[in-house]
């Protein structure tokens, strides 16, 4: 099957949040331990920057969304951001892709740098956030306990060459 990205919609709740689970499960994603709900998830996401990759039956195979760093006006056009592949879709280019709408999205809005953290063994992460023009700003170390142990974080930014 071939898939599309395309804006991230309600009818989508139910597998982007399995999607994150999925992540969360895999230890390597993020500090978080559970999903939120929808309406706590898409109320800390910007709409108009959040995506979904679906196959032609509308099978979600990952998810790409943004949230604002700051509500301080100097911070506007600053977002951090998440991207998750099912597990079962990973090698397929859909981090890719989804990261590329992102990307475009951002730049549309007016929105001059996408940040994130990672931790340094999510290693594909960080090759493909790297592929896509992201860049190491610096690691931040033992910022956090993990299921009892502490974890360091690659902090990364793209900063757009499209906005001046």
């Amino acid at each position: 099957m071939t898939h599309r990205i395309i804006a991230m919609a309600d009818e989508h709740a139910r597998q982007v949040l399995e999607i994150y689970r999925l992540g969360i499960e895999g230890g390597n994603a993020t500090f978080e331990t559970e999903p939120p709900t929808w309406d706590r998830f898409t109320a800390s996401r910007l709409p108009g920057l959040r995506f979904v990759a679906v196959e032609d039956d509308g099978t979600v195979l990952g998810w790409a969304a943004c949230s604002r760093v700051s509500d301080r006006c100097v911070y506007a056009g600053v977002v951090e951001h998440s991207v998750y592949v099912h597990p079962d879709a990973h090698g397929r280019g859909l981090g890719r892709a989804l990261l590329q709408a992102l990307i475009t999205g951002t730049e549309k809005a007016g929105i001059w740098t996408i940040q994130s953290g990672i931790f340094p063994e999510n290693t594909a992460s960080l090759a493909l956030h790297a592929a896509c023009g992201f860049r190491v700003v610096g690691t931040r170390e033992r910022v956090g306990k993990h299921h009892g142990v502490w974890r360091d974080v690659v902090l990364l930014e793209r900063r757009s060459p499209e906005i001046s």
